[in-house]
């Protein structure tokens, strides 16, 4: 059974097919958010403070962490930045985290001071990628999110994307990294513009568990981009994705309607163990309740996260 390890300094959690989804936060991301990437740039870290400890008390099994604010000279201003960033989070909550760069040296700086066995995300198929990311995943021996796109480009084409995938867990092998190390993400495309993007991912997911036995992710918020109440959507894409096989998804935690759906699914697939844990978020719950948070929630943003030469990700 495929299990992927990832730590903070005293706490493990794991993704796996026989394991609770993960979830993990994607609120520390500035891309999209102008009044965070501003605040970040200046040096104030409270919203990032903020929604570290909110996105954990909301129940995130991990934070991915992103300090790429600017596109000027992200070799030089993103390593430090993001370093600031997770020392920062690291004091606040003890839960894994998920550093998150485009930029391979701010990559390698994250890793010298992340505590325990954070997850990279990410690398993707393109040869320059793969020859700068893999060397230190096996240095560091941590985990990683291997993104289905490659100097082409994205393909529409889910055979593509699979083989891309494939060539990524080929190549760290070549590097003596198992596979359970290895998180896909097939790349959601957004149901308002690709009718069959929901199918498409259901069906690689399975390919992918199935072929290949890794673990996957995605950017969950993606599928419902340029739509109306995005969380709606994104609600009942959680659950489908799960029953196809996927073991984690970047998201928001903080919108009760999709961890309502994560909680149910977990007890539906049989990972939540007699019922426990959905009776302990819930059994005080009233309709009135949970109306009330889901109109005070945060809105979706619409801004893609930046990642060198892969899909925006949306934030929901």
């Amino acid at each position: 059974m495929t299990r992927t390890l990832v730590a903070s300094a005293t706490k493990e959690a794991i993704i796996g097919f026989d394991q609770k989804f993960c979830v993990i936060g994607e609120r520390i991301n500035p891309t999209g958010r102008k009044k965070l990437a501003a605040e970040m740039q200046a040096g104030n870290f409270e919203t990032v403070k903020a929604d570290a400890v909110a996105q954990v008390a909301a129940g995130a099994t991990m934070l991915d962490v992103n300090a790429g604010v600017t596109a000027v000279n992200p070799n030089e201003t993103e390593p430090p930045l993001l370093v600031q960033t997770l020392e920062m989070v690291q004091e606040l909550v003890d839960v894994p985290l998920s550093i998150d760069s485009s930029v391979t040296a701010a990559i390698e700086a994250g890793l010298q001071v992340a505590k325990g066995r954070p997850l990279v995300n990410s690398v993707t198929g393109e040869e320059e990628k793969l020859e700068a990311i893999l060397p230190l995943i096996k240095k560091y021996d941590v985990p990683v999110v291997a993104i289905s796109n490659d100097e082409t480009g994205i393909s529409e084409d889910p055979n593509v994307r699979f083989a891309v995938a494939k060539k990524i867990v080929e190549r760290a092998a070549d590097f003596g990294i198992p596979a359970h190390d290895i998180v896909v993400d097939p790349l959601v495309m957004p149901i308002g513009a690709m009718g069959g993007a929901g199918q498409q991912v259901f069906a690689l997911v399975r390919r992918l568990r199935e072929e290949l036995g890794v673990n996957t992710t995605c950017g969950l918020s993606n599928i419902s981009f340029g739509l109306p109440h995005r969380h709606g959507v994104n609600a009942a894409f959680i659950p489908m994705c799960i029953a196809s096989g996927m073991t984690s998804a970047i998201m928001n935690p903080c919108r009760p309607q999709e961890m309502e759906m994560v909680h149910a699914a977990n007890v539906l697939s049989g990972n939540d163990q007699d019922c426990q844990e959905w009776i302990m978020n819930y059994r005080d719950h009233t309709p009135a309740a949970a109306g009330a948070s889901a109109v005070t929630a945060a809105p979706a943003t619409s801004g893609g996260r930046r990642r060198g030469g892969r899909a925006a990700r949306t934030g929901g």
